[in-house]
């Protein structure tokens, strides 16, 4: 993704600004991830901290598990980034919520190990 990008939230008020290339790019089949976004896996993007803003209001901040916070909008619920004590210097954001999606290009699938057995992909991804 060329900089600057950036995304929002369901209702809009929660909303982010990125000035850097992500540090990566990934789809997560991790059963954390899939809990706190209902979905069989996510996708996101790595930023590193002092490249990208809240441009809207603060979302709330929820402590998933130790070592883990996971950003959401206050007023809509949308799940917005994941921050964790292993990644320290970034932050995750949700590729969904960007303003334009077609940005984000995967480079591998991540935590496979936990992959749904009834999610079959043909993208070739490296899968880890």
């Amino acid at each position: 993704m060329t900089p600057p990008y950036s995304g929002h939230c369901l209702c809009g008020a929660t909303r982010f600004h990125c000035t850097a290339a992500p540090l990566w790019q990934s789809h997560c089949h991790c059963e954390s991830c899939r809990r706190a976004c209902a979905a069989p896996f996510t996708s996101f993007f790595g930023v590193a901290d002092g490249t990208w803003a809240w441009t809207g209001d603060a979302p709330a901040t929820y402590a998933s598990s130790p070592g883990v916070w996971r950003d959401f909008c206050a007023t809509c619920g949308t799940q917005m980034a994941y921050r964790s004590a292993h990644f320290p210097g970034e932050i995750h954001f949700y590729a969904a919520l960007l303003d334009d999606p077609s940005l984000y290009t995967p480079q591998d699938h991540v935590h496979t190990a936990e992959m749904l057995p009834w999610l079959h992909l043909s993208d070739g991804l490296p899968r880890r």
